[in-house]
């Protein structure tokens, strides 16, 4: 004890404790705080943008994502499907897309910023179902000439693995390309241009 008769020890320790209290306090404060930056679900329903984790996506799979209420597919396409892209032009209504279905950027043979990875609404443009993904080359029941892609099975629509829609289909337009762009090599973000991130 010194000479004003105050404890220093004890000065200390409540100096001490009072700290730690605050931070648990602040910590408990900024995390609700913090979490409320997210978009809700309702936000992201509404259109905002959606991460995608594609580090664990192996060459030929997909992986499903949802944004404004619609599947998005990510597809890491093999050599070999980026060969076929070039090959089945002429069995495609619109090779070259010129129909706008897709960003600027994805304006290309792949429909894509990098052409092993794939991105696009999963919903087919002639009356709004779901196509299934047939990567399967030859497939028996889609015919010999098939070099793999979607399939939509309430109208037979056909789209090849960059999503352009076979002449003489029930669609009309090619699957459309949703703005995105890359976090990082790992990551793609579905509904924002990266200009206007």
């Amino acid at each position: 004890m010194n000479q004003d008769g105050v404890d220093s020890g004890r000065r200390r320790f409540l100096t001490a404790t009072t700290a730690v209290v605050g931070g648990i306090g602040a910590v408990y404060t900024a995390v609700p705080f913090l979490a409320s930056w997210k978009p809700s679900a309702k936000a992201q329903a509404a259109g905002a943008p959606v991460e995608v984790g594609i580090s664990k996506l192996e060459p030929g799979q997909r992986v499903t994502a949802e944004w404004r209420g619609r599947p998005v597919w990510v597809v890491r396409r093999t050599p070999t499907m980026l060969e076929s892209l070039a090959s089945d032009t002429n069995m495609l209504a619109d090779p070259d897309s010129r129909v706008k279905q897709q960003p600027d950027y994805a304006k290309n043979e792949y429909r894509s910023i990098k052409p092993e990875i794939f991105v696009v609404i999963g919903i087919c443009t002639h009356l709004g179902c779901s196509p299934l993904f047939r990567p399967e080359v030859g497939a028996a029941d889609l015919g010999r000439d098939w070099p793999g892609g979607f399939f939509c099975p309430c109208h037979g629509s056909k789209f090849d693995l960059a999503g352009r829609v076979f002449s003489g289909m029930p669609a009309p337009t090619n699957l459309v390309v949703p703005p995105y762009y890359y976090i990082d090599d790992n990551t793609v973000l579905i509904g924002a241009d990266e200009g206007a991130a």
